[in-house]
């Protein structure tokens, strides 16, 4: 197979937002993506200062409010619209940036270390680490969350070459990621014939001044995807590298069908085959079950289910206690549904030469426009019904620094929408995250087993129906504060 093989003509210059008049004209200026990143870096130092000496209240704190309202909310609704655009606004690479002119990294990440295993672990341990801290109420943790973050890319990056952090640490990454593959919008050629004539490779290999070809003019992709070869926005940031190294202007952001590159089993660039990549595929169901367990967490009902299971173990400590409900809620619940899944399924087509494991590899990226729109209706909500908090918390802050009411007095009554008023909202989500979910189901069973694609369904659509039963449920619950203790 050719190593072209992958990429599609796309002549349709209306599907091409590059070529749109205003918005191609942003997306095209150089200085786009530093200038979106030095907005996110005074956001983020304004989030680290205030966080660690503003208020010690959440609500009015910048660091708390920004970070686990506005941002959150703002991302799974970008990512939802067009784009991974946070990653590629990522203020954490224009510091590394900075910190490569001091420290020129010439060690490759070790192969060994490649993948999605590391980052995989830290997604759970941020999850966990929210919950068990509450990070939500505690401004100056969350102010350390974001240096740490800082450190973490920076150390990571001026060790190893390209952008090993964005490709095999970075946890919110990996959520951008396969959160992205269900965006409308993804970044490859516009014409594989004029790639086929390319010397080059610019997009890749990036440009370098004549006469002096160590310095670089245009970096070319740093997670190493070959736009020809690409498929999709699985490990894509967004950064439009690619578009400005291109020599033939061939490299186009186009819309497409949300969700369809899951069910695309084509070997891709830097990634190879979907249905051989089984840390893709926990990262799909870690997403999804994490929007559950994420969602779970901030109803009444968990603190029941945490004050059964702390007098069964016999301790009043929280660690033990939640530990054991995310390895039941992100391990073996999970692990048992799907498993269960593809043994019905493999008994219903008895022709299959797939294994059990194979087969619920292939189905994992399915759950995946299920697990955004539960994102989406979480983040949502907290979004929704507290997005006219930044106002008041801003004053308070400008106040504290200047001690000068330059931007008025501020006034706490802003918050936002009822609760009530935003559960239609939720409910709209989560059945279209679910509706996605099912169509994925019929198109994986259609390619893998078309013989029997109805049967091969069954059992997935079950899962995702009572994953939808269980969202909805714990979405209806009013919301109560956690961290009461567990001795009562």
């Amino acid at each position: 197979m050719s190593p072209l093989a992958p990429a599609t003509d796309r002549p349709n210059a209306a599907t091409d937002v590059l070529r749109w008049p205003l918005a191609g004209r942003v997306l095209r200026w150089r200085r786009f993506r530093t200038a979106s990143q030095i907005v996110l870096l005074l956001i983020a130092i304004a989030i680290v200062l205030h966080g660690l000496w503003g208020s010690d209240l959440a609500p009015k704190n910048l660091a708390t409010v920004l970070t686990w309202i506005h941002y959150r909310g703002l991302l799974i609704g970008a990512l939802l619209a067009v784009g991974n655009v946070f990653c590629g606004a990522c203020p954490m690479i224009l510091v590394r940036d900075l910190g490569r002119r001091l420290h020129r990294p010439t060690r490759r990440w070790p192969r060994w270390l490649r993948g999605k295993w590391i980052a995989l672990t830290l997604f759970a341990s941020v999850l966990f680490a929210y919950e068990l801290f509450d990070l939500w109420s505690l401004p100056a943790a969350t102010a350390w969350l974001v240096v740490g973050y800082f450190a973490a890319a920076l150390l990571v990056d001026t060790m190893f070459t390209g952008a090993a952090f964005c490709k095999h640490v970075c946890p919110v990454g990996q959520f951008n990621f396969i959160a992205s593959t269900v965006s409308p919008i993804e970044i490859g050629v516009r014409q594989l014939a004029v790639c086929r004539t390319c010397s080059t490779a610019d997009c890749i290999k990036g440009r370098y001044a004549e006469g002096a070809p160590a310095t670089v003019v245009q970096r070319g992709c740093e997670l190493a995807l070959f736009l020809p070869a690409k498929v999709g926005n699985l490990d894509c940031t967004f950064c439009l590298d690619c578009v400005q190294a291109c020599p033939h202007d061939n490299v186009g952001v186009h819309l497409r069908v949300p969700g369809d590159e899951l069910v695309d089993d084509r070997r891709r660039s830097s990634i190879g085959r979907l249905s051989r990549r089984t840390d893709l595929a926990a990262l799909a169901l870690l997403f999804t079950f994490g929007a559950l367990l994420n969602a779970f967490a901030m109803v009444g009902p968990v603190y029941t289910l945490e004050v059964g299971i702390a007098r069964a173990m016999g301790t009043a400590r929280e660690a033990p206690v939640l530990g054991l409900i995310f390895v039941l809620a992100l391990g073996i619940i999970p692990l048992s549904l799907v498993s269960g899944a593809a043994w019905v399924t493999r008994r219903l087509t008895v022709t299959s030469a797939l294994g059990i494991r194979d087969i619920a590899v292939r189905y994992a990226y399915a759950f995946v426009p299920f697990g955004v729109g539960v994102w989406l209706a979480h983040y949502g909500f907290h979004f929704l019904t507290g997005a006219g908090t930044l106002l008041p918390v801003l004053q308070s802050a400008t106040i504290e620094a200047t001690g000068r009411a330059v931007l008025g007095d501020p006034n706490w009554t802003w918050l936002g929408l009822r609760p009530g008023t935003v559960f239609p909202f939720q409910l709209g989500s989560v059945l279209l995250g679910a509706l996605g979910s099912i169509v994925l189901v019929h198109l994986v069973s259609e390619r893998d087993h078309p013989a029997a694609a109805a049967r091969a369904a069954a059992p997935w659509s079950v899962v995702v129906v009572a994953l939808t039963v269980l969202a909805l449920w714990v979405l209806s619950q009013p919301m109560v504060m956690r961290g009461t203790g567990l001795g009562g």
